[in-house]
C-alpha cells in the first residue's frame, strides 16, 4: 500500500481525501496545521504528500522546507492561491505539483498517481555513469556526485535530469519532457520546465548563468551536453 499523508485544516477536504484515497487502495495518515503534519510526517515516512498552504500554525511553504530538510516524498500543494507567483514559490520550494481549490477529484486522483509513478521509479537498470566536467550522474543508482558530494535532488528533478541524460546530446521537446516527467495532462505547463531546470543548474552547473550542461533550444526544448 502506498502511504500517503494529506495536510489540510478543512474538515471536509480532509475527510473526502481519506475515503476516496482509502478505497483505493492507499494507506492515508492525515494532519490538521503544520506542526502535526511534520511529526506525521516523520512517523509514517510517507511515499506522497499532499499540502494545503493555508495552514492555522505556519504557512504551508515552511511545512514544505522541513520536509525537503529530510523527505525526497513529491509533494503535490493544494491551494486556494491562484497567482501564478504562489505557484513558482511552492515549485521553487520543491513541490512536484500544485492543484488549485476547488479541485475535481478525478483530476487530482491521476496527478497523485503520477507523483506516485515519479517517486517509485524503478531504480534496478543497468545504465551506465555519465560524467561530465562539473558533475556525476549515475542512472543505476539515482545519484548525482557535484565536488565530491551528493546532490540532493527531488523525484521530479531527478525525473528531468534523467530524461535529458538518457537523451544525451538530443534535443528533447518541451511536450515531451513534461509528458514524460509529469504525465500526458501537463503537456502545456512549460513554466513547470524552467522553474525545475533552474533548479538543477543552481545545483548542477558551475555557472548556473551560463550552463555548459543543461542547455534550452530557444522555443523547441532541452539539451544536455557532457
Amino acid at each position: 500500500m502506498t502511504r500517503v499523508l494529506v495536510v489540510d485544516d478543512e474538515p471536509q477536504i480532509l475527510r473526502a481525501l481519506r475515503i476516496n484515497l482509502s478505497v483505493r487502495g492507499y494507506e492515508v495518515t492525515t494532519a490538521a496545521d503544520g506542526a502535526a503534519a511534520l511529526r506525521a510526517a516523520a512517523q509514517t515516512r510517507p511515499e506522497v504528500i499532499v499540502l494545503d498552504l493555508g495552514l492555522p500554525d505556519m504557512d504551508g511553504i515552511e511545512v514544505l522546507a522541513g520536509l525537503r530538510g529530510w523527505s525526497t516524498a513529491p509533494v503535490i500543494v493544494l491551494s486556494a492561491r491562484t497567482d501564478s507567483a504562489d505557484k513558482v514559490d511552492a515549485l521553487d520550494a520543491g513541490a512536484d505539483d500544485y492543484v488549485t481549490k476547488p479541485f475535481g477529484m478525478d483530476e487530482f486522483l491521476a496527478r497523485l498517481r503520477a507523483a506516485v509513478r515519479r517517486g517509485a521509479a524503478a531504480a534496478d537498470v543497468d545504465e551506465p555513469v555519465v560524467v561530465t566536467e562539473s558533475f556525476t550522474v549515475d542512472l543505476a543508482a539515482k545519484r548525482v556526485v557535484k565536488d565530491g558530494s551528493e546532490v540532493h535532488l527531488t523525484p521530479t528533478e531527478w525525473g528531468m535530469l534523467e530524461m535529458l541524460v538518457r537523451n544525451r546530446g538530443k534535443l528533447v521537446g518541451r511536450k515531451e519532457l513534461l509528458k514524460e516527467v509529469w504525465g500526458p495532462a501537463y503537456a502545456t505547463e512549460t513554466h513547470y520546465l524552467r522553474v525545475y531546470l533552474a533548479q538543477l543548474r543552481r545545483k548542477l552547473e558551475d555557472d548556473p548563468a551560463h550552463p555548459k550542461h543543461l542547455l534550452t533550444e530557444a522555443g523547441m526544448g532541452y539539451r544536455f551536453a557532457e
